[in-house]
């Protein structure tokens, strides 16, 4: 099959389906090899940068999905209703940052990370559809795995979970500084020093703004927050 028939064929499976797609079904449908059509994406990749188009096709895991560009958002808003707005506080932040490091992590390991209770911050992250339950630990009681989803890469820019950025000393140690304030007192160790804490570090976005959040058993008045709302 010529290739711009190919691309045409793809560009109608993507906008028709409206989520990411498996290469291997996109392979099924063209009746072509992975070789193939890995090869026509990446050119479509790059006719999408062109500054007058205004989708782009990312790429999530092996999956793909065509998005609208940034720049258009605030024209697509006008002509539809505004999407729910998601602003997470910095515990839901910090929380996320566990899940996105440690997973799959179960509710138990998170809040013996932070030290406090976590189920807002855990549910708040699933109602944004950045957290999700990814199965049940074969031990007494069958604690919930939670992980990160598709929708958590796409709106942190993300293609896998190899994309993270590395911590460092620093970060390590501030994240360990909060987490003692948050419950209310300094100097007492919360973490086993034989304990693995590797990846426990706060992510840290741009655009943030100083909001009062709201008031929660686990979460503190005073919490900066971020939206990621699209």
């Amino acid at each position: 099959m010529e290739q711009n028939k190919m691309k045409a064929i793809i560009e109608a499976i993507l906008f028709s389906m409206g989520e990411a797609v498996e290469i291997e079904k996109l392979c099924s449908a063209l009746d072509a090899d992975k070789k193939t059509v890995k090869q026509v994406l990446a050119e479509m990749q790059q006719d999408y940068e062109a500054e007058e188009r205004g989708l782009k096709l990312i790429e999530i895991d092996g999956t793909f999905q065509l998005c609208t560009k940034e720049f258009a958002y605030e024209y697509l808003i006008k002509i539809v209703s505004i999407p729910k707005s998601y602003r997470l506080t910095d515990i839901q932040l910090e929380t996320l940052s566990i899940i996105a490091y440690k997973q799959p992590i179960t509710k138990i390991e998170i809040e013996k990370i932070r030290g406090v209770q976590s189920d807002h911050a855990i549910n708040r992250l699933i109602d944004a559809g950045l957290v999700e339950e990814k199965g049940r630990l074969a031990t007494p009681g069958r604690p919930i795995i939670l992980g990160t989803t598709d929708e958590f890469l796409r709106r942190f820019g993300l293609s896998n979970k190899e994309d993270l950025p590395n911590i460092g000393t620093e970060q390590l140690e501030s994240f360990k500084l909060e987490a003692e304030q948050e419950i209310g007192y300094f100097g007492e160790q919360i973490h086993d020093e034989n304990e693995d804490v590797e990846g426990q570090i706060k992510l840290e976005f741009p655009g943030t703004e100083e909001e009062p959040a709201e008031s929660f058993e686990d979460d503190d008045p005073g919490d900066e927050m971020i939206d990621v709302g699209v």
